[in-house]
């Protein structure tokens, strides 16, 4: 589907329920509706369904909105927008609900429903216990005139419901996604418009919403699919247009099941607090149900606008693989760059108190006085773990040796394993005379070539010395590059954990010959 193939302006929405935080699936659906949105030169809206009153909050469609803009969508309508067709929040549009009701009041397309909840549910066990349509009955529907005019005048309360033809055609549509879809209008019933409170329904409201909205094509979740033909009756009660429908496969965890909180996050601020980047999470959603060209699993939002189409979107399922994100994540880092890591990781270093030039921890706004007054340190840090961090979480923990002033904890299996030979003090004392030579340029390739010479002189194999070396310096085995680590540490904080290695070294040994020896 493409520009040439829509003779109407594109004009489609999100319309989430602020009763919950965005997650996992209603993310990707704002991703495809915007895409589709700017690869047709259309129009997005952001739409608020906030009628229930008991779980929607304002603080909801704050992180909503939030959500969204983490993940770098902007909406042309909408709350904090505004636009020519709104008011943009549903408790605020209750009015047009009231005239389209009175519309099918006074075309005798509706009647009212005093049927109680107990009522309904009570011939709803009866009609499944005879294995028989168990639709509402249209017990209201036969009521006389004079009867129904009294109970009104009474003030009993009452719902509004659907008086559908008792003969019509089955319901057939063109979804985008699924082809020609057929349901039998013998499964319909005469559908609840406006509630006993007044509050119009799911189904009622989201008509008459996208209708004024102009809205060409409602594209949302499969979860829908049994609410379109409800809603295509609606339209067709009120001579409205009846939009394209695009329903998209539901998203499933790795066990096959619906993806839910049993699988682990799912909330769009959830995976950003685990320290996931905006744009990788992007990415990823929209790989789950859309492919570019079956093989290029890594494009910008940009690619993505300029190629989506409802041809791609897969009708099957899409499985959640947390492992698929990270490796999507881990790649954007590795191509993002040094300022722009730097940039993303400031929240992270801010978190940890991690601050160059200040031994502790430091507040939010050394934090940021650090970063701005030594730029090109910090940058120095990216090339270290570009191609080790996941995650921004897995960043700031590992570069949080490079902070440390000569109290760098060592790790004690660490030590024990690599500080433990005789030779190691003696070697890193070397080291020291080495590195404490004014004479050597402080660049790791100069490090790197003045320190290999200390191993082939005493006869020993690189890697005892080099094993004590990275504990000294980084506290631990694993790390990044060493020599760049040595560089960026500087010389006198370097100087200081080498000898603090060495007297524990000594320590060891000394403890060591105590066992050994005879009394």
């Amino acid at each position: 589907m493409d520009k040439l193939s829509i003779e109407k302006p594109v004009r489609v929405r999100f319309a989430p329920s602020p009763t919950g935080f965005l997650h996992i699936g209603g993310a990707r659906t704002a991703i495809y509706n915007w895409a589709f949105a700017r690869r047709m030169g259309g129009t997005f809206i952001l739409r608020i369904e906030d009628t229930d009153p008991e779980r929607s909050t304002p603080e909801n469609t704050a992180q909503i909105i939030r959500s969204l803009r983490w993940l770098g969508l902007d909406w042309d309508e909408g709350p904090e927008v505004g636009g020519d067709f709104g008011p943009y929040l549903q408790t605020e549009r209750f009015s047009t609900y009231g005239m389209a009701l009175k519309h099918l009041q006074e075309n005798d397309l509706v009647y009212p429903c005093f049927c109680t909840p107990e009522e309904l549910a009570a011939r709803r066990e009866s009609a499944l216990s005879k294995q028989d349509f168990h639709g509402y009955d249209r017990s209201c529907r036969h009521l006389n005139a004079d009867e129904v005019s009294a109970r009104l005048t009474a003030g009993e309360p009452c719902a509004w419901r659907l008086k559908l033809p008792l003969e019509h055609d089955d319901i057939v549509f063109d979804d985008a996604v699924y082809g020609q879809i057929t349901v039998p209008f013998s499964e319909m019933d005469d559908l609840i418009c406006v509630r006993s409170d007044g509050s119009p329904t799911y189904n009622f409201a989201a008509v008459i919403d996208d209708s004024n909205m102009q809205v060409s094509h409602v594209i949302r979740g499969d979860d829908h699919l049994s609410n379109t033909p409800k809603q295509i009756l609606i339209y067709e009660a009120l001579g409205l247009e009846v939009p394209t429908f695009a329903h998209l496969s539901m998203i499933l965890g790795a066990d096959g099941k619906r993806l839910s909180k049993r699988h682990g996050a799912t909330s769009i601020e959830a995976y950003r607090d685990e320290g996931y980047l905006s744009e990788a999470l992007l990415n990823y959603l929209a790989l789950l149900g859309w492919s570019l060209d079956g093989k290029t699993d890594i494009f910008s939002a940009q690619t993505l606008c300029e190629n989506f189409s409802f041809g791609r979107v897969s009708k099957n399922p899409a499985t959640f693989d947390n492992d698929k994100l990270t490796w999507v994540n881990s790649t954007y880092i590795k191509e993002m760059g040094a300022r722009a890591f730097i940039d993303a990781l400031t929240p992270w270093l801010e978190s940890a108190g991690l601050a160059y030039g200040i031994d502790g921890k430091a507040n939010a706004e050394q934090v940021k006085d650090s970063i701005q007054d030594n730029r090109d340190w910090y940058e120095a840090i990216y090339p270290l773990i570009a191609e080790r961090a996941k995650t921004l979480a897995d960043a700031a923990p590992m570069v949080s040796y490079l902070f440390s002033g000569s109290e760098l904890e060592m790790d004690e299996k660490s030590v024990q394993k690599c500080l433990s030979a005789a030779e190691i003090p003696n070697l890193l004392e070397s080291c020291i005379t080495i590195l404490d030579n004014p004479s050597l340029e402080w660049q790791h390739n100069n490090i790197e070539a003045a320190l290999r010479a200390v191993p082939e002189v005493a006869g020993v194999k690189p890697k005892l010395l080099f094993q004590a070396v990275r504990v000294a310096i980084c506290g631990n085995m694993v790390s990044p590059p060493l020599f760049e680590s040595i560089e960026l540490i500087g010389r006198n904080k370097a100087l200081a954990r080498l000898k603090k290695a060495a007297e524990t070294a000594s320590t060891i040994a000394v403890s060591v010959k105590d066992v050994t020896t005879p009394s």
